[in-house]
């Protein structure tokens, strides 16, 4: 089976024209999150564990050509936040942030260093769900039961299972259902 070689295909990219319609307050914030997020999904433990469950579910290593970490964040038709997209005709995998009003409304129920554990947590369970989308294209059901089971795995063999990491998991999948 051909290596995976993930950490080379993750950028970060923002559409100019998106410039634009933000404050540069919210321009500093969203880069901000961006580094954290490229750094985060980078980290060899992750990749590793990502090879491991690619290998696990068969999901072919071409079929990722790029990995997307956006800068700004993108809303459905419906009004709600996408936390990822995955278009396998191209290849593609796009992460995106929440919002800066989010993020601020989270600090003020929680600390920062738990906002940061959010965020990267956040960012990992999405690329792990687009990732199970190349192998599961329309089950979303599937798709969110596998993210869940494979995203504690994570967590679990890190050795981080703590309260901290247990209020972030009760955030991220509330979250996940909500949007």
């Amino acid at each position: 089976m051909q290596k995976i070689k993930l950490p080379s295909k993750i950028r970060i990219t923002v559409h100019s024209r998106r410039f634009v319609r933000f404050s540069e307050k919210h321009i500093r914030f969203y880069m901000k999150y961006a580094f954290v997020v490229f750094k985060t999904l980078r980290k060899t433990p992750f990749q590793k564990f990502l090879r491991w469950m690619i290998r696990r579910e068969k999901i072919e290593a071409n079929r990722v050509k790029d990995i997307h970490v956006r800068v700004f964040p993108l809303r459905k038709k419906n009004g709600k936040g996408l936390a990822g997209k995955c278009s396998s005709s191209q290849g593609a995998i796009y992460i995106y942030p929440k919002r800066l009003e989010f993020c601020q409304k989270l600090l003020q129920d929680c600390e920062k260093k738990n906002v940061y554990s959010y965020i990267k947590n956040r960012a990992k369970a999405t690329l792990i769900h687009e990732l199970l989308h190349l192998r599961y294209l329309d089950d979303e059901d599937k798709v969110r039961e596998l993210t869940k089971k494979y995203f504690r795995t994570f967590i679990k063999h890190q050795n981080i299972q703590d309260s901290e990491t247990n209020g972030v998991l009760k955030i991220l999948f509330k979250q996940q259902k909500l949007d």
